[in-house]
């Protein structure tokens, strides 16, 4: 039995309308939930992060874990994990016990996930993010799973979908 797999582009052309994404999604999210960032070199992983981590209620600042690979945040909603494995093997990865957070009870953001894909769960919301200009960026949202798949229905039903080249 194959997996349910929703698609959906949407261009943004501005940080504010980053935040309006980072915000709609968290607001779809759950304990469990899982978001698979890769993207361009700069293309707004961290910022993207860093709006969703605001939109479920964590206070202070959110910041890049590229050193420290994982950081917990408490949030109003749930708990926060927001990862970086850019620096990390996949040995290194698979050692530092991941299933907690992926299947624990917070939202979790991994940055340049396609690093570790085998590690991650088999349903998640994978999103890569490009350059569309200066200030524009396209995230291209890929749901696996029938949950994730409903959000890009959800997206493209509100519009959010409406620059993807396959419509």
């Amino acid at each position: 039995m194959s997996k349910q797999i929703g698609q959906a582009a949407i261009s943004v052309k501005d940080e504010r309308e980053t935040a309006k994404l980072a915000e709609l999604l968290a607001g779809m999210s759950s304990p469990g939930t899982i978001i698979a960032l890769d993207g361009d070199l700069g293309a707004g992983k961290t910022t993207f992060s860093q709006y969703f981590a605001k939109a479920i209620g964590v206070n202070g600042v959110v910041n890049s874990p590229t050193f420290t690979i994982i950081k917990e945040y408490e949030g109003a909603a749930m708990p926060f994990y927001h990862m970086d494995v850019y620096r990390l093997s996949m040995e290194e990865a698979d050692e530092l016990g991941l299933d907690d957070y992926f299947y624990g009870n917070g939202a979790t953001i991994v940055e340049w996930a396609s690093l570790i894909e085998e590690l991650l769960p088999p349903e998640r919301l994978d999103i890569y993010i490009e350059h569309e200009g200066e200030a524009g960026r396209r995230f291209r949202v890929t749901g696996i799973g029938e949950l994730y798949a409903s959000w890009c229905t959800a997206l493209n039903e509100i519009g959010a979908g409406k620059n993807d080249d396959r419509n």
